[in-house]
């Protein structure tokens, strides 16, 4: 869960923000928040790597996640372990099949700020986040893409540094790699991806199949 949680900042592409090509870090700050300002919701496949450093432990995943402004949020894990997380942005329940049983809880105060509204945050990347090129020398990777290295203004256990691969030309987030207070790595890529396709509330609300446990979330 508390990765889940981290990867809603990392991962959301955009639609072309402007014509006019940004060169600079300023012009590449200008048109994400530009792009993200416009985006409601968002749709896509994932796939995920999880590095424990103390532990020296990669796990990866994959699924489908929907994301909506307002803190709303179901990640659906079908590997390694099947798995729903699903937030209104007042209340979280974790499904988990096999253990017959659904965690439920308020949702964490993280999902008010950037690691939760990260539709919002990113249109206000400026005022959430100290931004640089990750190598201001080479600001673009071998693919091309811009590298940005984000620092929250206000650090949470989830989100303490951020680092999105950004397309130069469609504005896409290609590659998010999100670390944690003790740094603990979450990298993510998103294909298939649906924006602004109009996703209903109802999706963000659980309710648990007969015979399901139900078990307060600590």
């Amino acid at each position: 869960m508390r990765n889940a949680l981290a990867l809603v900042v990392a991962c959301l592409p955009l639609v072309t923000a402007s014509a006019v090509p940004a060169q600079t870090l300023e012009g590449v700050v200008r048109d994400l928040e530009t792009a993200y300002g416009r985006m409601t919701d968002l749709r896509a496949e994932f796939t995920q790597t999880a590095f424990n450093k103390s532990l020296d432990q990669t796990i990866p995943a994959q699924g489908t996640v929907y994301l909506k402004k307002g803190g709303k949020l179901r990640w659906e894990y079908t590997e390694p372990t099947p798995q729903e997380i699903v937030s209104d942005g007042k209340k979280l329940w974790v499904y988990t099949p096999s253990l017959n049983q659904v965690n439920v809880g308020d949702a964490p105060e993280a999902l008010a700020g950037p690691a939760g509204s990260f539709l919002a945050g990113l249109g206000r990347l400026r005022a959430e986040f100290s931004v640089r090129f990750l190598n201001p020398t080479e600001p673009k990777d071998a693919e091309g893409d811009w590298v940005l290295d984000l620092i929250p203004k206000q650090p949470l256990p989830t989100l303490a540094r951020l680092i999105l691969s950004v397309d130069a030309k469609t504005w896409a987030v290609r590659k998010a790699v999100v670390y944690d207070q003790f740094e603990n790595t979450v990298t993510m890529r998103l294909t298939k991806v649906a924006v602004n396709s109009g996703l209903p509330d109802r999706l963000f609300t659980f309710v648990a199949p007969r015979g399901v446990a139900t078990v307060p979330l600590r």
